[in-house]
């Protein structure tokens, strides 16, 4: 089969080869999936730059979010297990983690439901207890985390404010529904989420960028507010004055979605079904901006980690490069 492999850490372009392999072989507890389709995480490019948490051994290939299908003809999402990631015709997976992919979204769709939607629903609600009425700060909101949390939020009742870098971001952000759109490019974010809210603030924020965009939320999150730590995609970790917490009296909330398949996977299977429902409805619909072949694979994760990208780019292994 053809697989995307790293031998070496590096920028996407040049660390990632396209590559004839074996098919895995699935280990105890695992099955062999189809790739359908791939979604193209955030993770994907840190992990071929050798600055994730997790290091799988060389040489490996990304992609850790799929929709795939079972060798007994079931659509499913899954995380694949690495080494054997979802750039890649097969992967092979945690049987007992299978999610069933709703009938609602089409693979490339169904494959950017699960980590950012997830990551959304358990930081929105578990954490932050998101209410009907209060007013969402998103940062990255054209993105696809950003777009996720934007569209969680509006089902939740929330108005939404969305931070965005340019105008054609901007428009996107303005499409998925955002009450008003701040091109930080531009605009003072702080100044003009006080200007929107009467002088409140946000009563969450939701901030997968870190850097800059934590400075901003400090300023601008209102009396009790809940500021959720979701990533650090600007690259720079905030090192946050906890005085200023105690003064203003909000609180910093971090969320590692990733621990609730250890501490809490019966969470995990109770949010895909909430998801589920929401995306029959309607409400939330991965923002899937391009569908690219295997081949566009390093292509698409190197943008993504140059932050050029809006929505969800998404691999699409088959011979057609078309999801069904």
């Amino acid at each position: 089969m053809q697989a995307w492999r790293v031998h070496t850490p590096g920028e996407p372009r040049e660390a990632m080869r396209l590559e004839e392999v074996p098919e895995p072989v699935p280990g105890e507890g695992e099955v062999r999936l189809r790739v359908l389709a791939a979604n193209v995480n955030f993770p994907d490019a840190l992990l071929v730059r050798g600055q994730y948490q997790i290091k799988p051994p060389l040489p490996f290939t990304p992609g850790v979010e799929i929709c795939g299908e079972t060798e007994d003809g079931r659509r499913v999402i899954a995380n694949p297990s690495l080494p054997h990631g979802g750039f890649a015709e097969y992967v092979t997976a945690p049987a007992r983690a299978l999610l069933p992919a709703p009938d609602t979204l089409d693979d490339a769709e169904a494959a950017a439901l699960h980590i950012g939607y997830q990551t959304g629903w358990f930081g929105l609600h578990r954490r932050a207890g998101l209410r009907a009425g209060e007013t969402l700060l998103v940062h990255a909101a054209a993105g696809g985390v950003g777009s996720a949390a934007v569209q969680l939020g509006k089902a939740a009742g929330a108005t939404v404010v969305g931070v965005v870098g340019g105008k054609d971001k901007a428009r996107t952000a303005e499409e998925l529904g955002c009450d008003l759109v701040i091109d930080r490019t531009a605009e003072d974010i702080a100044a003009r989420v006080k200007e929107f809210t009467a002088g409140r603030g946000a009563d969450v924020v939701y901030d997968p960028v870190g850097g800059d965009a934590y400075t901003a939320s400090a300023k601008c999150v209102a009396f009790e507010g809940r500021i959720v730590v979701v990533g650090f995609a600007s690259g720079t970790v905030p090192a946050p004055a906890l005085n200023h917490a105690l003064v203003k009296n909000y609180s910093v909330l971090g969320l590692h979605w990733g621990l609730y398949a250890a501490k809490d996977p019966a969470a995990i299977l109770a949010c895909h079904t909430e998801l589920t429902r929401l995306a029959a409805e309607g409400a939330v619909k991965p923002l899937v901006s391009e569908r690219v072949p295997l081949a566009g694979a390093a292509d698409a994760v190197q943008r993504l980690a140059d932050g050029t990208t809006t929505g969800r780019l998404v691999v699409l292994p088959g011979p057609d490069g078309a999801a069904r």
